[in-house]
């Protein structure tokens, strides 16, 4: 059975730093590309950031050069580190792999 687990939300000041992990299990985790989705209140859920199974990134130009997102396939998990938060970056952050998701970590960003 996969399981997606994510880790590292919390609260911070806004210009902080915060990372995020995604820990895998029950699966080949280095065939497939992996993505973070984050949802905000009120907002529909989106793609923040994805990376293919050899490394190609890309990101959501809300992101781009702020965030950055890498995998290690020997700890079967994928991270995501945040800079420079703002305000707006607050929500729910999803894993995504395939079909699978996990139950989302809160992220908020405090002025």
């Amino acid at each position: 059975q996969v399981q997606l687990v994510e880790s590292g939300g919390g609260l911070v000041q806004a210009g902080g730093p915060l990372r995020l992990s995604c820990a895998a299990s029950g699966t080949i985790f280095s065939i497939n590309a992996l993505a973070w989705y984050r949802q905000a209140p009120g907002k529909l859920r989106a793609l923040v950031a994805r990376i293919s199974s050899g490394g190609r990134t890309t990101y959501a130009d809300f992101v781009k050069g702020r965030f950055t997102i890498s995998r290690d396939n020997t700890k079967n998990t994928m991270y995501l580190q945040m800079n420079s938060l703002i305000r707006g970056d607050t929500g729910v952050y999803y894993c995504q792999m395939s079909e699978y998701w996990g139950p989302g970590t809160q992220v908020t960003v405090s002025s």
